[in-house]
């Protein structure tokens, strides 16, 4: 535990240094900007599903209650007719960027703080080994914050290329935290 503890200030940088890289993706880049595509009926579309009065929650349409009942006449005609979907309905109102953001830091510094704790159980703490030090924090961090994306490509039908682009994010964020930890690794 003490040598966690001496790795304080590289996890703290590494939450920093991902957050900083996320917002250049996001806000000057703005390559997720093409990831999402509106709807030419989107007031129509908002208006039923207000109609409906759904809470906050995940939804797929069409909606089957137990998979024997997919291969069902009703099932195969609604799949046919379209549309299939997976979508995700926050609470009504203005979103909170701030906790979201505040939200992100968190999850970056338990991913950066996961990172060290198996780099610092696993790898002796010496100049000799900075460098495999690093690379595990690289490849912590990647799979920490790229994987997932995968997961919903396969079954939620994220396009393949919104993957491909969130996978690069989290090759970002590596090589970010790997050099964090490169230079300051006890």
């Amino acid at each position: 535990m003490n040598a966690l503890f001496s790795l304080w200030l590289p996890i703290l940088l590494s939450a920093v240094v991902v957050f900083v890289i996320s917002s250049l993706v996001h806000m000057v880049l703005k390559w997720h900007a093409s990831d999402y595509n509106p709807l030419a009926n989107e007031d129509a579309v908002r208006a039923a599903i207000r109609a409906g009065n759904p809470k906050p929650g995940r939804y797929v349409v069409p909606h089957c209650k137990d998979m024997k009942d997919m291969g069902s006449e009703a099932m195969k005609r609604k799949y046919a007719e379209g549309p299939v979907g997976h979508f995700t309905l926050g609470a009504n109102g203005q979103p909170a960027m701030g906790k979201y953001l505040g939200l992100w830091f968190l999850w970056s510094l338990v991913i950066a703080a996961v990172a060290a704790y198996l780099a610092a159980r696993l790898i002796p703490h010496d100049h000799a080994h900075v460098r495999v030090a690093a690379k595990l924090v690289g490849a912590v961090t990647f799979i920490a914050h790229g994987f997932g994306t995968v997961t919903e490509s396969i079954w939620m039908m994220r396009p393949w290329s919104g993957s491909a682009k969130y996978l690069l994010d989290a090759a970002l964020y590596a090589l970010g935290s790997g050099a964090v930890f490169l230079w300051l690794w006890p």
